[in-house]
């Protein structure tokens, strides 16, 4: 009878603390949540209505003109949401292709001078030429102004990704490799078609790390990039906004009326469209995600 009463108590002990959590969780999901139901409402209101009520949940005057300003000239818009989805695909896929073939062999046991290369790696992270020198180089020395490679290469490895992919790699049990070289496979062939595989969880999450990092970059764009062709999707974006500043001040100074002229209300739309493709990346990676930061950091 007492072991019952405990077992019962034990249960809602159980019940209640699942409630709290999912509460406590769900509170926190819709504070989350609401900042881009504002961002969503906004880009469908009309920007007279942004400016005297303010933002809402709900348009209180529904407009189409933001997107029909930011997508006044289409062509452009579509050429940067190409390069940019090339520059994520490509430099992601190259980029953890090559920083899982650096991570490999820093942790293989047999690589002699694995120590001295890692401490170059770790090195460069403490301490850097700059960056004029660095423009310096690229610029005059690999002439890379105004290409395609000044775009793609400058994010395409990063130490601390090899670090944490190193560091999941230690996590295959040796024993694997050693029977496939008993079985007569090279090295190549073992790390392609054995420690790719097992190093899914790892690879998804350095590989959204480095995707991201493809589609929020402007900063390239701005230093190496003159030719309109070669506008990424987040530089075309500033330059965008930057225009349309400009614009306001002049009709402002001139005595022009503003109102209509979106600017709050153009930013939320513009938001909308570069936020868009990647967050449907995020389901495809989520049950790698977790996993991979969780034995990196264990591991460490």
């Amino acid at each position: 009878m007492y072991e019952n009463d405990e077992c019962e108590k034990s249960h809602w002990d159980q019940r209640l603390l699942d409630l709290t959590g999912y509460v406590f969780v769900g509170l926190i999901s819709l504070a989350c949540l609401i900042p881009f139901i504002l961002i969503i409402s906004g880009s469908f209101t009309s920007e007279a209505s942004i400016t005297s009520d303010g933002f809402r949940l709900w348009p209180k005057e529904f407009s189409l003109s933001a997107y029909s300003f930011a997508l006044a000239h289409p062509q452009q818009f579509i050429s940067s949401y190409v390069l940019t989805i090339s520059l994520t695909v490509g430099g992601t896929l190259i980029g953890l292709f090559i920083s899982a073939m650096a991570a490999y062999v820093l942790q293989r046991q047999d690589f002699e001078w694995r120590n001295g290369f890692a401490f170059f790696f770790y090195f460069t992270t403490l301490f850097n030429g700059g960056l004029v020198p660095w423009y310096i180089l690229m610029v005059n020395y690999l002439h890379m102004k105004n290409t395609f490679w000044s775009l793609l290469l400058p994010p395409l490895l990063n130490v601390f990704y090899i670090i944490i992919l190193r560091t999941f790699l230690r996590s295959i049990p040796d024993a694997i490799t050693e029977s496939a070289k008993i079985d007569g496979a090279g090295d190549f062939t073992i790390f392609v078609r054995l420690i790719l595989p097992l190093a899914k969880p790892g690879l998804a999450t350095i590989g959204l790390f480095t995707a991201l990092n493809y589609w929020n970059d402007w900063f390239n764009s701005l230093l190496f990039v003159q030719d309109e062709s070669l506008y990424t999707l987040q530089y075309l974006l500033y330059k965008m906004l930057g225009n349309l500043e400009g614009i306001r001040k002049v009709m402002a100074i001139s005595g022009m009326h503003v109102a209509d002229l979106p600017g709050e209300s153009l930013k939320m739309a513009l938001a909308i469209l570069v936020t868009g493709p990647i967050v449907f990346l995020y389901p495809f990676v989520q049950r790698y995600f977790v996993q991979g930061l969780t034995v990196g950091s264990v591991k460490g």
